[in-house]
């Protein structure tokens, strides 16, 4: 198994800077606009984002939520270990709101459109956007694009890609994986 870094700490600070700027230039005060982290991976993300948005520009009181899609994936019945499913944190309507689902690498597609299906639970929403760190352009299996991206990576589908948090892993860092 061999690894490579595609991001180091540094790279993934400015990443996280330039798409904070991109939502602000599309939402400008957020007032009608709400972040929604998917659950596990792209939760720290979402946090991250909602700090830099409100710490470094300003922008005041952003409205996040957590989504957990486990038992809205088309695959969740196709395994034989037990799911073990994350808390859904929305305490909101989303009913005609912008709602961004956030999370750290888009690969197939397939947790996106559970996403989709999942949020029409909290009413429907006017718009929906799509903010990835990650977008692995090669590998998806449903027509599903991102409007943020922080990197576009080529990667086979034997590579992995690990993105790894400070709060939850001790570091910033994209690896590349090959088994």
């Amino acid at each position: 198994m061999s690894q490579k870094v595609l991001l180091n700490s540094k790279e993934v600070t400015i990443i996280l800077h330039r798409l904070a700027c991109q939502l602000i230039e599309k939402h400008l005060d957020f007032s009608n606009t709400i972040l929604v982290g998917i659950q596990p991976r792209g939760v720290y993300l979402a946090e991250r984002l909602k700090q830099l948005l409100e710490n470094e520009y300003k922008v005041p009181e952003i409205t996040l939520g957590y989504l957990d899609i486990t038992f809205f994936r088309d695959d969740f019945r196709r395994t034989d270990k037990p799911l073990e499913a994350n808390k859904t944190q929305i305490n909101f309507i989303v009913e005609d709101k912008k709602v961004i689902f956030i999370d750290d690498v888009l690969f197939t597609g397939r947790s996106i459109r559970s996403a989709l299906t999942a949020i029409q639970s909290f009413g429907r929403p006017s718009e929906i956007e799509l903010l990835v760190l990650i977008d692995r352009r090669f590998s998806r299996h449903l027509p599903i694009q991102p409007d943020y991206r922080g990197r576009q990576v080529d990667a086979i589908n034997g590579e992995k890609v690990i993105v790894s948090w400070k709060e939850n892993d001790g570091e910033d860092v994209v690896h590349l994986v090959t088994n």
